[in-house]
């Protein structure tokens, strides 16, 4: 089935994201609390809630989109070619910009968003962050009442597990084990913290969330069983 997907029809996509503010201590006094709550379980009695703080970007309600890649296939006869673009800043802007481009040109019935993990962490964190900016969410994010088979979303953690729901697979590991280039030869996603807040160095990580986004796409490719993206393949608009 997935070998018949027209692959000028999905949207490939990473994010990455990091606390809403760069210190525990910038938080107010309800939200601290909040967070020493919610952190409670994870960090046991390891770390306090402040020593924690650098790990709450993962979670919507305490973290923030700092940039969003994306990437989709253009075909031309036998040219094969892969545009990659990211959006950065401001997270609002951020979102409505990707809004934007899913609304204008990935909104039909037939076109599919794609990440690894997407399911569990990138398309559910992009539209809560949607709804607390009061951003209305685009079809393809709206999942309300749709039933599994009608959610336009792809999963390449989901697809390699072929039903089995036990294990977890990095996209690291998963391009290793693929013969995929690794997209984590620079930062990981630990060090993104500090990248950010730290050395201020957003064009990093944008090339960070860029290769995750285009060995996503390789990873789909491989599970197709279609030849991998060679560099001259790869566009950066």
């Amino acid at each position: 089935m997935i070998s018949k997907l027209n692959l000028e029809n999905i949207l490939f996509l990473d994010i990455e994201t990091v606390p809403e503010t760069e210190s525990f201590s910038d938080l107010d006094n309800t939200k601290r609390s909040l967070w020493e709550a919610k952190s409670k379980y994870q960090r046991k009695d390891e770390f306090s809630a402040e020593e924690f703080y650098d790990r709450a970007g993962i979670w919507a309600e305490f973290g923030k989109i700092i940039c969003i890649s994306v990437g989709y296939f253009k075909m031309d006869g036998d040219i094969r070619n892969f545009r990659v673009t990211s959006f950065y800043g401001d997270e609002v802007k951020i979102l409505k910009d990707f809004k934007d481009l899913v609304i204008s040109h990935f909104s039909q019935s037939k076109h599919l968003l794609c990440a690894h993990n997407g399911k569990e962490f990138d398309f559910p964190y992009i539209a809560r962050r949607m709804i607390i900016h009061n951003i209305e969410l685009p079809y393809k994010l709206n999942l309300f009442g749709k039933k599994p088979w009608e959610v336009p979303h792809l999963d390449t953690l989901e697809l390699w597990k072929f039903g089995d729901y036990k294990t977890f697979t990095s996209l690291k590991l998963l391009t290793n084990v693929l013969g995929i280039p690794s997209p984590k030869d620079d930062i990981d996603g630990s060090e993104v913290y500090r990248v950010y807040y730290e050395d201020k160095d957003i064009d990093r990580i944008i090339t960070y969330c860029e290769k995750d986004t285009i060995a996503v796409a390789q990873v789909l490719l491989r599970l197709r069983g279609d030849e991998l993206l060679q560099d001259n393949e790869i566009k950066h608009i």
